[in-house]
């Protein structure tokens, strides 16, 4: 690892970051990667990884170099925000790519802790000559490819806790819909749906607010809907289950199934191991994030049993003086933010 990097190398591996960045909510469960070409301070080609199936950034990169530019690949150097792939996946080896296109020299901001990956591609390439760099602003590289680097060791999604509360504490109140944050928060939680691979609630709030769970405020893509309903018996006509949006069904009780092709209903048993459980059914289905919204039940179960990562939480200024109590974290806040009169405090599971 080398810690003295200049400010245009720590430049060119922001561009990378960024570049990496264009696929948030398309990458996962794969990570997102963006990848500079440099010849003499000049970026002569640029690209990222934009989801399942397609071409790595690398490739992406090689490939937006100009005809005329060409000439001085054998004189490049190419940044990378996480370590070049050496197996052949879905795509060929990226590894491959750079010997073949004989760029001298690569820099890396982290390693791949994918096990096929994990430092044998850096191996591979300085085997064959290329002098290799690692280490360039490595706390950020880590930070944009948290998602991935979970799914690969922990064979688990990314767990979010997401909840609003009153000032005074409050989640809600029974057999009541309230609205506690203002239309800014409401809208960065509809961003926050866009990047993900699933939402999740539980029986309570899918009989009580019935919500789309979709993502209406903000452009991309709808997450997968997942909800709990033990005994079976949420209405039909509820919006998850009635709007043609793809819905995982968890339930233990089989005795009714549904017409709609967009439902997918999952046997598990409502045991202890319950949580546990879904979230390994989700990782074999390969969904990489998952952003928990309700109810206060159900978050609570998942923060005492540990089975989180992140939690983002809201307090609108309003009092309820009386309702459902919020969930109680075990620790305190890594980051707060000021959202007009809301204030959002971000936290991470140590």
């Amino acid at each position: 690892m080398n810690s003295d990097f200049s400010k245009k190398q720590k430049l060119f591996i922001r561009r990378a970051f960024d570049l990496a960045r264009l696929a948030e909510g398309s990458a996962v469960p794969n990570p997102m990667v963006g990848a500079v070409i440099v010849f003499r301070d000049r970026i002569i080609g640029e690209g990222y990884f934009k989801g399942f199936g397609q071409p790595h950034a690398e490739v992406n990169a090689v490939a937006n170099v100009k005809e005329s530019d060409r000439q001085y690949l054998t004189q490049s150097e190419i940044y990378v925000s996480l370590e070049p792939c050496n197996f052949f996946g879905k795509t060929p080896p990226c590894t491959s790519l750079i010997l073949k296109s004989k760029i001298p020299k690569v820099i890396i901001s982290t390693i791949d802790k994918t096990p096929q990956v994990s430092g044998n591609g850096i191996d591979l390439l300085r085997k064959n000559g290329v002098e290799v760099l690692t280490g360039i602003l490595e706390k950020e590289g880590n930070e944009l490819v948290k998602y991935r680097t979970n799914y690969v060791e922990r064979d688990s999604p990314f767990v979010i806790l997401k909840y609003a509360k009153s000032k005074d504490g409050f989640i809600g109140q029974k057999n009541k819909s309230v609205w506690i944050t203002n239309h800014f928060s409401k809208t960065l939680v509809h961003k926050w749906r866009s990047e993900i691979n699933a939402i999740m609630i539980g029986t309570n709030t899918a009989r009580q607010d019935n919500p789309k769970l979709t993502n209406r405020l903000y452009f991309g893509k709808d997450p997968l809907r997942i909800v709990l309903d033990r005994k079976n018996d949420l209405p039909e006509d509820l919006h998850i289950f009635s709007d043609g949006l793809p819905t995982w069904q968890i339930t233990e009780n089989l005795s009714r199934t549904f017409s709609q092709k967009n439902i997918t209903q999952i046997e598990i048993p409502f045991d202890d191991f319950l949580l546990k459980n879904l979230l390994t059914k989700m990782h074999q289905e390969k969904v990489g994030t998952l952003l928990v919204e309700g109810g206060a039940q159900l978050l609570q179960s998942f923060i005492n049993q540990g089975l989180w990562q992140e939690a983002r939480i809201f307090e609108g200024n309003k009092y309820l003086k009386k309702g459902i109590l919020a969930p109680q974290l075990p620790v305190s806040p890594n980051e707060e933010f000021e959202i007009e009169n809301d204030i959002l405090r971000i936290f991470h599971n140590p």
